[in-house]
């Protein structure tokens, strides 16, 4: 069975998302690091974006991998009788 890259992907982004999300929750009370930014808490708002993104990512992959597993035992079975012969 291969990896699907989905979710090596996914868990990267929910990763750096938890880590951004944290990071503008912590420091949402300091208004001189988002002058710049219009007063808009950046990184709090671009770590919510990448952590759902990471997790609809890690949830298409294992539903990819159940769905390759669940094809591949159906198949086990019919490998077992050996190939189908014509009547």
């Amino acid at each position: 069975m291969s990896l699907d890259l989905r979710i090596p992907m996914g868990l990267m982004f929910t990763m750096v998302g938890a880590i951004l999300t944290a990071f503008g929750l912590a420091t949402r009370e300091r208004a001189d690091l988002y002058v710049r930014n219009l007063g808009i808490d950046a990184n709090l708002w671009w770590g919510v974006v990448l952590l759902v993104f990471g997790i609809v990512m890690l949830t298409l992959g294992r539903r990819g991998q159940m769905r390759l597993l669940k094809e591949s035992e159906k198949r086990a079975p019919e490998e077992e009788r050996g190939p189908r012969r014509g009547h």
